[in-house]
């Protein structure tokens, strides 16, 4: 018998993100068909061993009616050619996959950017909106932003709807990054000099991302819409602590030290990014999400049990 479900393809299948999105996907009625760079004997996988301006697509998008689009280079060497590599996968070789997608008749096309395309941080100033001017920092930010100015041109010349997505620091189970270095102090009861830091910021449960694209694969109505999406809270640095810490257990080991010093210390380390993050608000509006009917299925503190819940299956695995 045939299967009459729609298929959806999803770069970065295997990377974090991808992992939760595709069972969720399934769940929903889709046919998943996930893009991998290695094959691991799953039938539903394709194998795209690098993503770039030259990647031929005609077998992986052949009778897709969907894609959504999450691998991207975050990190990479301290080598010469790095603007290159960010420019050849994240931009050129998202704006290839959407040229590709419409030629094979998909209809639709969700791009998961970044919210560093607004910066590292709106100390001062309101919310992030949709409606900003950017002003991405980095490589990484850069070539999201660039990307997503391409997908705009390009929206105007077809009838495949693309949807921009914008998310924070994404966390749940097997994150890694800086999501995963804290919950490891955390958990060993590590101090921490964060007290006396006053900020806000906007994080998303991997859970909260996947509802929100599933919501936009039933929904999107226009050629192009962006989006910021986040959990509803949006806490200081000292709380998403304690509050990681309840969740898994335990009580968070807090110390203050002037925020102008711990700035310092992570600046002369070498971690500006970390400086940014830890020290620096970083707040969204979800005002337009919000008038899409979407509302973020799970709170913070649901979501960060549930990071540590999983976290601490893998670990025992």
């Amino acid at each position: 018998m045939k299967d009459e479900r729609p298929v959806v393809l999803v770069t970065g299948a295997s990377g974090f993100i991808g992992r939760h999105l595709a069972p969720a996907l399934a769940r929903e009625g889709w046919a998943v068909r996930r893009a991998v760079r290695r094959p691991s004997g799953n039938n539903e996988e394709v194998v795209i061993e690098s993503i770039g301006p030259a990647t031929d697509w005609t077998a992986a998008l052949s009778g897709v009616d969907a894609i959504v689009h999450l691998a991207a280079r975050v990190h990479h060497p301290h080598e010469e050619h790095a603007v290159k590599l960010y420019r050849d996968l994240n931009t050129e070789g998202t704006l290839h996959l959407a040229r590709s997608a419409l030629q094979a008749g998909a209809r639709q096309f969700i791009f998961v950017s970044t919210v560093l395309v607004h910066g590292g941080s709106n100390d001062g100033r309101a919310p992030f909106n949709e409606n900003d001017v950017l002003t991405p920092r980095g490589l990484y930010g850069m070539s999201k932003a660039a990307a997503e100015a391409g997908l705009k041109i390009f929206a105007q010349k077809g009838d495949m709807r693309i949807t921009v997505i914008r998310p924070p620091l994404v966390y749940g189970a097997e994150a890694k990054g800086n999501f995963a270095l804290l919950a490891k102090a955390v958990r060993r009861g590590i101090p921490l000099p964060f007290s006396a830091i006053r900020n806000h910021r906007a994080f998303v449960s991997v859970e909260n991302l996947s509802s929100f694209i599933l919501h936009r694969l039933a929904d999107a109505q226009n050629n192009f819409d962006i989006f910021l999406v986040a959990d509803q809270e949006q806490v200081s640095t000292p709380e998403f602590v304690e509050r990681l810490a309840r969740a898994a257990g335990t009580e968070a080991r807090l110390f203050s030290m002037p925020t102008s010093v711990l700035a310092a210390l992570l600046r002369v380390g070498g971690r500006q990014e970390a400086c940014n993050s830890l020290i620096g608000s970083l707040e969204v509006d979800l005002s337009k999400a919000a008038s899409t009917g979407w509302r973020p299925p799970m709170t913070l503190d649901e979501g960060l049990r549930l990071a540590l819940a999983g976290s601490a299956l893998d670990a025992s695995n």
